[in-house]
């Protein structure tokens, strides 16, 4: 059994650069005058959730993690500076084009039989998806089929840990990432001075090698954290 562990970042694409048909659909129902404190603090919020939506953001690092290697990698965009490849511990750092990256994404991920998440149902592989699309890049593999018995029709099973440790929805407040690695005595990804909201921005600041590893850390974590709830968690 060969497992991969996948977390993604993403950021909002710039605001200015959409058609005004998308800035009103962005700003739609915002009840507050234009141009009172209020007004500025909803629009900001606005703007910085673009990264959510793979249709007005981007993909900026996709990480990998091969669970019986134990090594992994971290291809990621950076547009102000060049870094090249660059290898610590048992991570390697490749910059990448957001297409460049999908492209090997899907081209290694079909080496293997279980993909492991955290929330990847609920958005990394749907926004791989989405942008792979905008791409033109080819999806390898089915990563959403069959949800509740973690196989696709094509023959991959995908455990997304939030799923697991949610029950499916029936616990309301299962944890996040950093509670549920706290809780368990594994280090938190969340402890190396950027944390998921903080990306954007960090993006912007030309930060997008601090992001890639942030997102190692990320995949670090999720993997210790399925090892821990495969031996003591799920029946067998």
């Amino acid at each position: 059994m060969k497992r991969i562990v996948v977390d993604i970042e993403t950021v909002g694409n710039d605001f200015d650069a959409f058609d005004e048909v998308t800035k009103k659909d962005i700003l739609e129902h915002i009840g507050f005058e234009k141009g009172t404190p209020e007004y500025d603090e909803e629009f900001n919020k606005r703007v910085q959730e673009l990264q959510f939506s793979p249709l007005m953001g981007q993909v900026v690092v996709i990480g990998v993690y091969d669970l019986e290697q134990k090594t992994g990698v971290v291809s990621f965009q950076d547009p102000t500076a060049e870094h090249g490849e660059v290898v610590e511990g048992n991570i390697t750092y490749k910059q990448r084009s957001e297409k460049s990256m999908l492209e090997a994404f899907w081209g290694g991920v079909s080496q293997y039989d279980e993909c492991i998440t955290f929330n990847g149902r609920g958005f990394d592989i749907p926004y791989l998806i989405a942008r792979s699309g905008v791409n033109g890049v080819h999806v390898s593999r089915d990563l959403m089929s069959n949800r509740f018995g973690n196989k696709s029709w094509g023959g991959m099973i995908h455990t997304d840990l939030y799923d697991q440790l949610r029950y499916y929805g029936s616990v309301q407040r299962a944890g996040s990432l950093h509670l549920w690695t706290t809780a368990m005595g594994i280090e938190s990804p969340k402890g190396g001075g950027i944390a998921g909201k903080d990306v954007a921005q960090a993006y912007k600041d030309g930060r997008g090698f601090e992001i890639a590893q942030y997102n190692a850390r990320d995949i670090i974590a999720t993997a210790e954290l399925y090892l821990r709830w495969k031996e003591f968690m799920h029946p067998s």
